[in-house]
């Protein structure tokens, strides 16, 4: 008798070119991370290409099972485990696509790890500012999901403030390109019929109506910098 699993694991195999995991052994080791929390999985995809990423996506939809994306499994709070299914994008989607030293940026793949890219940005007198604690195995995918920082993000930011433009896929499989957008751009973003146009429609609605209170929290924000430094001075 097929079960529900089965048939999720089934329709994986047929259709990605990647690794499909459900063994019990799979399952364990992929039901932690740096955290003390555990939970295991269903099952595992290990995603050679995006089109596997897209695959899979759209497969979890069609079976109701959620999606856990995993990088260095370097999360503290539980972050990188989850009941449904996994995907795993630190052994094969690892690579530095390309980098334009001029230009400030570079694209990557989510799986690559922290130190790696800074390895090749040295010689070209670059980096990427977030100094965190598990450089060494850190993704970047991991550390845009998480928003992380280190020690010295009060000086050079935290990872959302290096983030340019992000290649994502959504639930629905569907692809998104997001980056910043004049005025007529998000007009016309705004005005599709696609899962992005949702998303930058929801944060417009969201943008609107808490101008008021973000206004207020700049204000505060900027009287306390205003008076600490003031303090500083004396």
């Amino acid at each position: 008798m097929t079960t529900g699993t089965d048939a999720l694991k089934q329709d994986l195999e047929r259709s990605i070119a990647g690794e499909v995991r459900f063994d019990a052994v799979s399952r364990a080791l992929y039901s932690t991370d740096a955290s003390v929390y555990q939970i295991e999985p269903l099952g595992v995809v290990v995603p050679r290409t995006r089109d596997d990423m897209v695959q899979a996506v759209k497969i979890a939809r069609r079976h109701g099972v959620s999606i856990t994306a995993r990088g260095g499994g370097t999360s503290q709070a539980g972050q990188a485990i989850g009941a449904g299914l996994l995907l795993d994008t630190s052994k094969y989607l690892n690579r530095i696509l390309e980098v334009n030293a001029t230009g400030g940026w570079a694209w990557v793949e989510p799986g690559v790890v922290l130190d790696e890219l800074n390895a090749q940005l040295r010689p070209l007198g670059c980096r990427f500012a977030p100094d965190i604690s598990t450089a060494s195995r850190a993704t970047i995918g991991g550390m845009i999901a998480n928003n992380s920082s280190g020690a010295r993000s009060v000086m050079y930011g935290k990872t959302i403030d290096h983030v340019l433009e992000l290649k994502v896929i959504l639930a629905d499989g569907s692809d998104a390109h997001f980056r910043p957008l004049d005025r007529a751009e998000l007009d016309a973003a705004c005005a599709g019929h696609d899962g992005a146009a949702a998303c930058y429609r929801t944060v417009r609605q969201v943008a609107v109506a808490c101008r008021a209170d973000v206004k207020q929290f700049v204000e505060e924000s900027n009287e306390l910098v205003v008076k600490g430094l003031v303090e500083k001075a004396r």
